[in-house]
């Protein structure tokens, strides 16, 4: 401990606390913020260190991804939702393959305290575009949904368009014969499509920003 820096004695005092306060480990951009650190690659630094010093180990495919070594777990109130593709966010972009697809590269960790509904039928996916910005769901976030067929008009969900084979994240209003996908964002336009050319896929459950 005596050949660790100041701000990493801090960074490490800080996630031990921070693990005692919540049960699960701090992102981090929790860390930059708390602490007062100039940017996020400067808290990366540190954390390399402390890991090279095997006082912490990281699984950089979650966002809460530090574990204390020598430390009981504890975590009894974390699921683990699978990162199941890409959404977008803007207009629609090709998705392979099905939602339901079994190759998951990424998982994303969330406490069960915050979110108390999680559950098999929850799944993630990561939003690559800027028209859902308004609502608060920006590029790079993860967005956790919950699978399922129907919603109601003015609900946010991913939604599969079946002829152009692509899906995309709206607001979701029945007009008739058609439905309005209304971005949240004032710059672009709503995609309007037969109703018989939608399959909802599930609804917005959570947000996981983006620690970038």
């Amino acid at each position: 401990m005596k050949d660790l820096s100041r701000r990493q004695r801090a960074i490490l005092a800080y996630i031990e606390q921070f693990l005692d306060d919540n049960d699960y480990p701090p992102t981090i951009r929790d860390i930059q913020r708390e602490l007062g650190i100039s940017s996020t690659s400067v808290v990366d630094y540190n954390l390399k260190v402390l890991e090279g010093r095997d006082l912490i180990r990281r699984n950089r495919n979650i966002s809460r991804g530090i574990e204390l070594l020598g430390r009981a777990s504890g975590r009894r109130n974390i699921v683990s939702i699978p990162v199941i593709g890409q959404i977008a966010a803007g207009q629609p972009i090709p998705v392979p393959g099905d939602l339901e697809g079994s190759d998951v590269a990424e998982q994303v960790e969330f406490s069960t305290d915050l979110l108390p509904d999680l559950g098999r039928d929850v799944f993630a996916l990561r939003v690559k575009g800027h028209s859902m910005v308004d609502a608060l769901i920006d590029d790079g976030d993860i967005v956790l949904l919950r699978k399922q067929e129907t919603c109601e008009n003015g609900e946010t969900v991913a939604v599969w368009l079946k002829d152009q084979k692509e899906t995309t994240l709206k607001k979701f209003y029945q007009e008739g014969e058609r439905v309005r996908l209304q971005p949240a964002n004032v710059t672009m336009e709503p995609i309007y499509t037969p109703a018989s050319n939608v399959a909802i896929q599930g609804k917005l459950v959570s947000v996981v920003r983006s620690p970038a």
